[in-house]
């Protein structure tokens, strides 16, 4: 690839160290803001994302993290990068690389990697991070996700609006094909892999049998590569690195991506099955029997081996985590933290907090050692560790940690999504439930609770319901449904 910058581009110093402001006849660009989510960015290739936004982004980003370092005092001279396995990822990936230097910044380029290896990466150079990746996207698909150094979040409250206003300018300037300039690569997997296993004490793992469903996504590289180590049989299902997802979609929250490895694992008795994402920073697992456990289940079974090792440390959960976690943290003698859904507010509030882990219903669990990153394979390292020391099977091991019967997400598509979560609020509150907005609407009458949250990218409202019974559970869900309008016709 070739690149050509536009004279206003060769004219702008390389390092804004100094900051950047919008100029007044730059006009917003719908297209750049259409791919800016809340956490990170993403969208098709080549039709919403291209090399030439990835540039731009690139420049953004690392205009951006100067800017951060310079005010706490340490301007970084180094960004490191990765990538997932998707077809578009080399171009993108080169344009990024060609932005970030462009803008001032040295780039370490680490190849192939999960998002947690990359996260791994920032926390041991001291340096910002991009990542490119789609998470669990389907293959036309692709984005990037942003940390500062140490794997310090970066979303829409703590950056990425900037890293946007200064993409903006700059894409008015990108001239294609772009060129890649010479970068320094750096191998960190088994660097990554020997931090995983430092969460655990391998020699009281017992020899477990391991499915790994990794859905020809980056658990495909790094799942081997920890295991190697640890007296366990990996058997690992769709193991080839393929952006095209050729056998099923990298999104283990759904049942049905669960199939593959649900057969693999009843017809070769195998004790755990293992299912990641495509960027390989959740885990989802599954028991013996074929019964896959919640992200709820898995945070409070990790919560509770934390601070069995961390003694009255805080612990934090989501607002849709089941009420099990709290109950779990509370007996145990931890301090629990209920906290907004997703990972730049958790890593905000594990900060303040000193918290020794945090979990979300979504299987993304947080670890202080890790940089207060999220890493789907430590915790189910750590998930591996208990189960080994119980003797027993993990279908036992998680009826403690099942205290009620959740719902699942249920999503709606509607057209007022505030209209609709003040008629939940007025209604459950003149019933006298206890009312929070931390996120969304919770609404507690303690037997049972519910949230309801309007998606941060699309006009979809999010219910999540829990109760004492699946009758129970499936009457509220429909209540509070029939409430809202949009229920199922029976």
């Amino acid at each position: 690839m070739n690149l050509s910058i536009g004279r206003r581009d060769r004219n702008r110093p390389a390092n804004r160290r100094a900051g950047h402001k919008m100029s007044a006849d730059v006009a917003q660009n719908p297209a750049l803001r259409a791919i800016f989510k809340a956490y990170d960015v993403r969208g098709t290739v080549p039709e919403q994302f291209n090399p030439a936004m990835a540039y731009a982004i690139g420049y953004g980003f690392a205009t951006f993290a100067a800017r951060e370092g310079a005010r706490g005092g340490g301007v970084p001279e180094t960004l490191v990068v990765a990538r997932d396995m998707r077809d578009s990822g080399p171009e993108l990936i080169g344009a990024v690389i060609a932005g970030a230097t462009r803008a001032g910044l040295r780039v370490i380029d680490l190849g192939l990697g999960s998002t947690d290896m990359l996260y791994f990466a920032t926390g041991v150079l001291d340096s910002p991070g991009i990542m490119l990746t789609a998470s669990h996207n389907p293959a036309r698909y692709n984005g990037m996700k942003f940390c500062l150094a140490k794997a310090a979040p970066v979303g829409v409250e703590s950056g990425l609006l900037e890293v946007l206003a200064i993409a903006e300018e700059v894409l008015e300037t990108v001239e294609t094909p772009i060129v890649v300039p010479e970068v320094e690569h750096r191998d960190l997997l088994d660097d990554f892999a020997e931090h995983v296993r430092s969460f655990i004490d391998a020699d009281a793992l017992r020899p477990l049998r391991i499915v790994a469903d990794t859905a020809n996504g980056m658990g495909g590289l790094v799942a081997p590569r920890v295991f190697s180590k640890l007296p366990v049989t990996l058997d690992l299902l769709y193991g080839e690195l393929d952006g095209t997802f050729p056998n099923h979609p990298a999104d283990p929250i759904q049942p049905e991506n669960l199939v593959d490895l649900t057969r693999r694992l009843l017809e070769t008795g195998a004790d755990v099955g293992l299912a990641f994402d495509g960027d390989a920073d959740r885990v989802f697992l599954v028991d013996e029997l074929g019964v896959a456990l919640s992200g709820s289940t898995t945070t409070a079974i990790v919560a509770d081996a934390m601070l069995r090792k961390h003694p009255g440390a805080t612990v934090l959960f989501n607002c849709i985590c089941s009420k099990t976690v709290r109950e779990v943290i509370a007996e145990r003698g931890g301090t629990g933290v209920r906290t907004r859904v997703g990972h730049s507010f958790i890593k905000e509030v594990m900060a303040g907090t000193d918290a020794v882990f945090g979990g979300e219903h979504s299987g993304h669990y947080y670890f202080r050692e890790n940089f207060r990153a999220d890493s789907g394979i430590i915790a189910a390292l750590v998930v591996l560790e208990v189960l080994s020391s119980s003797g027993g099977t993990l279908s036992e091991l998680r009826r403690p940690f099942e205290r009620y019967v959740a719902s699942g997400e249920i999503n709606r598509t509607v057209a007022d999504q505030e209209a609709l979560i003040g008629r939940a609020r007025d209604h459950y509150g003149s019933l006298g439930a206890s009312i929070d907005e931390l996120d969304g609407l919770t609404v507690d009458f303690g037997p049972w609770w519910f949230n309801l949250r309007p998606s941060n990218t699309e006009p979809l409202l999010r219910l999540n319901v829990e109760a004492p019974t699946k009758a129970e559970c499936d009457a509220r869900v429909q209540e509070v449904l029939e409430l809202l309008g949009v229920a199922d016709p029976s």
